[in-house]
């Protein structure tokens, strides 16, 4: 565990541990196809299918971080966690990075990406790692900036969970949701260059008023259609009635939805949906992912004898006499 907070401190990509439940503990590893060895990769890899096969069984899927691609795991923060004390893998979350373009300069949106729990954890309440902790972790290593986020879906329950978790949320239910300029350009690039990231296939189509995507399972993510029925539902029906109304689920519809995690769902966040018991574990990952970015810079700067990465330090041409 110490040499894995060494890592967190002192490496350009996250690798943490922390434990978030008396019997589970969580792995973030942020971007592994980039520093990871190969071997290590697979085994992160090996440990994901295993989960997707006790989810979907008997299903394939076909697209994301579970193909093992190189190109995958390069753009990709996982969340991995698991049950102690035989460190089965048992639920994680994919979180995949896109390039995009707004107001003319290069900017990233996250992807919420593909989720998966083991059926023996579900309703264990973790859905609060799955899918807001490594967005925090992102938001605190931006140094508090705001951060797009994606997510492509048909359940109720994971509308919701985003509806009231981030900010500027668009499409939801309700008149405080508004379609702004952001969101509209982010969409329409999200849809033509990264269909990919979520399995959906070209020839799905996408409504920009409502943000709709149109027979979306035909990209490699066919197993997790769903009929309204069988899909979890949230505790308010408005978000419930919401994706009944605008959503096709013979079809196979999903909806594309896009907003931030600024400092104000960050507050939310940490107040609302982080259990009291996991706040020490939590705090104390932010603080070292706070050094890694905020302090440990002034640190180097200051030292102006040592190189750090393509900065060298001066050296006088002039010999130094001896005393």
């Amino acid at each position: 565990m110490l040499g894995v907070w060494f890592r967190a401190l002192t490496q350009d990509y996250l690798d943490v541990e922390l434990r978030v439940a008396s019997n589970i503990s969580a792995r973030i590893i942020e971007r592994p196809g980039v520093w990871m060895s190969p071997d290590a990769a697979a085994s992160v890899v090996a440990d994901l299918r295993a989960i997707a096969g006790a989810a979907v069984p008997g299903g394939t899927l076909d697209y994301g971080v579970l193909t093992g691609s190189q190109e995958r795991l390069e753009r990709t923060v996982l969340t991995v966690l698991y049950e102690r004390p035989t460190n089965r893998p048992v639920a994680f979350n994919a979180l995949a990075v896109m390039d995009l373009t707004l107001h003319g300069r290069d900017a990233e949106v996250v992807h919420l990406g593909l989720v998966m729990v083991d059926p023996s954890l579900r309703s264990h309440g973790l859905s609060w790692v799955l899918y807001g902790l490594t967005c925090l972790v992102l938001f605190v290593r931006r140094q508090l900036r705001p951060l797009w986020l994606s997510n492509v879906t048909q359940v109720p329950a994971i509308v919701g969970m985003v509806s009231e978790t981030f900010s500027d949320v668009f499409p939801a239910p309700g008149p405080q949701a508004h379609r702004s300029f952001e969101h509209l350009v982010l969409a329409r690039e999200i849809m033509r260059h990264h269909r990919k990231v979520f399995g959906v296939g070209e020839d799905a189509g996408f409504d920009e008023e409502r943000f709709v995507i149109t027979n979306a399972y035909t990209g490699g993510s066919d197993n997790l259609k769903k009929a309204f029925d069988v899909a979890p539902k949230h505790r308010d029906a408005a978000y419930n009635e919401f994706c009944r109304q605008q959503l096709d689920y013979d079809r196979g519809d999903d909806v594309l939805q896009l907003c931030r995690l600024d400092l104000g769902a960050a507050q939310r966040f940490v107040l609302k949906d982080i259990p009291r018991r996991s706040l020490p574990a939590v705090a104390a990952t932010l603080a070292i992912v706070s050094l890694n970015r905020l302090v440990l810079p002034v640190i180097h700067w200051l030292s102006a004898d040592r190189p750090w990465g393509i900065l060298r330090p001066a050296v006088s041409s002039k010999p130094v006499e001896p005393s």
